[in-house]
């Protein structure tokens, strides 16, 4: 896997009917990256204020199927091992940008562009594996043919990169790799991060089979000692051929402890580090706040016993009614035991604190655009603009004591180096307006509609049916005049149930499940202009960068004035193209379409169209760990009745949620999250790449789930790629981005949550956020030492 991975927005509106838009000022790329929106939470200590010695247990969801990284089943658990007991040539920092790792490099740069691109990289002279022999060109060499994509026998899960190698060689030494690429590869940091031996890579038998539960060679901090499936646990030990830092630790166990048990596992003292959701976050607070304190716990299932119910409780158990008595003595002494488990767990949770950041990752709402409604991109834009992903971002994020802002853009994060605020592509949450797409597209208020069939996320089926068979089927679904589902668990309304807001991370959560055959996108018919009204305001954006880019290079001023031109050319001439075809629909209504007045039946009835009411089905996983995410949901619910769409939820087994719903298209509506990455060009394009019809008659849309894509947004990520200036590759990333929100298939709503529980002495580990854990420091503090204020420096 590549390494995990001030704002700019456009103010839009409408005037007498025309499409205003307003200039922009101009600012530096480092004035739009900013910097990230929460930083790290990791006790740093210098190192001498670390003991040496000392086993730490890192809690993880699950064992890791495979220590390969670069298999289809490999996951978080596998990365983290990776990064502990394998080379990286490059790391990301607090930022979230690659960086150098000069224990493994002392230098990589591209030395030729022309006739073909070369990169020369410069190794450690002391960089050797666990066996003592020398790192080079032959493990570089290795790792390029097994993911190149050319040998099927290797059975690798992507080969983005090195399928643009042609071919690698030692330099003028041993200590020197020259990469020689066929196609230029903008994000050539990318590879070779993780490194794996060539006895890994070198045969198909090797990379399938032989480093699934064991690395008999690595180079890094710490090496693989045991593999126990039995223990559900892996031990990493110190490596004593490891030339950098030592580590400060002897060992460090992973250890398989699912989340309904962690908080057990905490007061038990089994783990030092663990992710934890809101109620452990919480629970650890108040044991802190709890020490020394007299007299019964103020929270907890004390708490909740009150005097009335107290009462009533003993009345019954020495009531007459025999059979109630001992029913109800049965359930005091079930109470007396949680008491007591409650309270002596949080005495062991007295040794935690809780560190938090966020995670480099967002949570989005997904629009699947293949059928239905959603076809037309008025109604996906609509559905964008009613939402107010300022208090979405709040009702998650504030509560747990983190900065609450919503995420403008899709390739990047704040903090990266590709970050623009490009949603005022799309527009500011406008609900006259919303009403106006609707109208326009058109979805009427009030209307004549024909009672239809209830729909699951699965199909059509009666809804008394659906109900009555939801155990089994392992969903449930409902609507009503709030769209949202009537349980209890989907109104509370503060997000503050989970820290870890229950959506799932592509590629970390879930395995990448292959499409099932569905209809082909086609877009609905509507008027050319205000598609061109669209794409003016999307070019708009990119406009400051270039006249900056070419007043460093004019400073009289003449070239701000070229640059506006030329993109005003541009997109004129787009804009003609598109008139000429017939086009998708735009972010506005046209000119003199009216939005239905606030008193009109609209405002309290669904938009309906054919005798059809806009309903749209809104799928979300039924588990515990979920209860923030169907919070999020029902905001959102509550923010599309307000312009005639109702929405009809349907709550479906968690291991059903991705491969059953989301990949395979049967939603309308979803909430699910992508990490970032260093390298948008490379890891984001399958996301928002065009789908395609196979040979077979089915869709292939890569990793597109909401099936949302436009020639256009694909060219410009294959010129990112290519392009090794990396002012204008960034500045293609951003456009790309900028198309990206116009079409309206994703919606970015907040950067998750990242809640960990440590021990009150271990430092340097804790809420990463961006950063690439430095595993030789972690490690537990001497007597009397205390953690610095600020990150330690490598």
């Amino acid at each position: 896997m590549t390494p995990d991975r001030a704002r700019l927005r456009s103010a839009v509106f409408l005037a007498t009917g025309v499409l205003a838009l307003p200039a922009l000022a101009a600012c530096s790329s480092q004035d739009e990256a900013g910097a990230p929106t929460a930083g790290q939470d990791v006790a740093p200590a210098a190192r001498d204020h670390v003991a040496d010695g000392g086993t730490m247990n890192w809690a993880v969801d699950a064992m890791p199927q495979t220590l390969n990284s670069f298999q289809s089943d490999a996951d978080s658990g596998t990365s983290r091992i990776a990064g502990a007991v394998l080379p990286s040539m490059f790391r990301l920092d607090a930022q979230g940008r690659a960086q150098r790792n000069d224990d493994f490099l002392e230098s990589a740069e591209v030395v030729a562009r022309e006739p073909k691109q070369v990169v020369l990289y410069k190794l450690n002279q002391q960089a050797v594996w666990s066996d003592g022999r020398e790192i080079g060109a032959d493990d570089f060499a290795a790792q390029q043919r097994a993911l190149s994509g050319k040998d099927s026998a290797y059975w690798t899960a992507r080969n983005a990169g090195y399928d643009r190698i042609e071919k690698i060689e030692r330099g003028a030494n041993n200590l020197e790799v020259r990469v020689t690429f066929n196609k230029p590869y903008a994000d050539w940091r990318s590879l070779f991060s993780p490194l794996y031996p060539k006895e890994v890579m070198g045969t198909p038998d090797a990379f399938n089979d032989g480093a699934r539960r064991a690395l008999k060679v690595s180079a890094g901090p710490f090496a693989v000692q045991d593999f126990d499936n039995k223990a559900d646990e892996v031990t990493l030990a110190r490596n004593p051929r490891w030339w950098g830092r030592p580590a400060k630790l002897s060992k460090l166990v992973l250890r398989e402890v699912p989340r309904e048990e962690r908080a057990a596992a905490l007061a038990s003292g089994k783990v030092d580090l663990a992710e934890i959701d809101a109620p452990e976050a919480r629970r650890i607070t108040n044991a802190a706040r709890d020490r020394g304190a007299q007299g019964p716990l103020a929270h907890g299932p004390e708490a909740r016993l009150t005097p009335a119910k107290a009462l009533r409780s003993w009345a019954i158990a020495n009531g007459s009614d025999e059979e109630a008595a001992d029913t109800e003595q049965q359930a005091r002494v079930k109470t007396h035991k949680a008491i007591k488990k409650y309270a002596t767990e949080q005495t062991g949770l007295r040794g935690y604190t809780v560190r938090k950041s966020l995670e480099p990752a967002y949570t989005q709402l997904a629009l699947n655009g293949t059928e239905g409604p959603l076809a037309d991109d008025r109604v996906r834009r609509a559905v964008a603009r009613a939402l107010d992903r300022d208090a979405l971002a709040k009702a998650v994020l504030t509560p747990l004591g983190l900065p609450a802002k919503p995420v403008g853009s899709h390739l990047a994060l704040a903090g990266q180096q590709a970050y623009a605020d490009n949603s005022g592509a799309l527009g500011d949450q406008d609900t006259t307006e919303a009403r106006a797409l609707l109208a326009d597209a058109g979805w009427t208020p009030g209307g004549p509609v024909k009672e239809p069939k209830q729909k699951t996320a699965g199909g059509e089926a009666d809804a008394k049916k659906a109900k009555a068979d939801s155990g089994s089927s392992g969903s449930e679904s409902g609507s009503g005049s709030s769209g949202s589902e009537s349980d209890s668990d989907s109104g509370s309304g503060s997000g503050e149930d989970s820290g870890d807001d229950g959506t799932y991370i592509v590629g970390e959560d879930d395995e990448k499940p292959g499409d099932s055959s569905t209809s082909v996108l086609a877009p609905a018919p509507a008027a050319a202009y205000q598609r061109a009204a669209l794409t003016r305001q999307a070019a708009s954006l990119t406009v400051h960068r270039e006249a900056d880019k070419e007043k460093k290079k004019d400073p009289g001023g003449h070239a701000k004035q070229r640059a506006e031109k030329r993109a005003e050319k541009r997109a004129e001439k787009h804009t003609d193209k598109q008139a000429a075809k017939g086009g998708a629909p735009g972010a506005y209504a046209p000119k003199g379409t009216a939005a239905p007045d606030a008193d009109t039946p609209a405002a309290g009835g669904p938009m309906a169209k054919d005798g059809k009411p806009l309903t749209l089905r809104f799928v979300l996983p039924s588990g515990e760990g979920s209860e923030s995410l169907r919070t999020v949901a029902d905001r959102i619910s509550r923010m599309l009745e307000k312009i005639g769409i109702r929405t009809e939820v349907a709550k479906v087994a968690d291991e059903s949620y991705f491969k059953d719903h989301i990949a395979s298209g049967q939603y309308d509506l979803a909430l699910y999250s992508w990490p970032a990455s260093a390298f948008p060009a490379t890891d984001a394009r399958p996301i928002f790449a065009k789908p395609v019809p196979a040979a077979d008659g089915s869709l292939n849309v890569e990793q597109n789930y909401t099936r949302v894509g436009t020639d256009h947004i694909d060219q410009l990520f294959d010129q990112a790629m290519g392009e090794l200036d990396e002012d204008e590759n960034r500045a293609l990333v951003k456009k790309a981005d900028a198309r990206i929100w116009a079409e309206a298939g994703s919606i970015p709503l907040y950067q998750r949550p990242q809640l960990m529980a440590a021990r009150t002495n271990l430092a340097n580990a804790g809420a990463f956020g961006f950063q690439v854990p430095n595993y030789e420091d972690m490690g537990f503090l001497k007597p009397g030492a205390k953690p610095a204020g600020k990150p330690a420096a490598k």
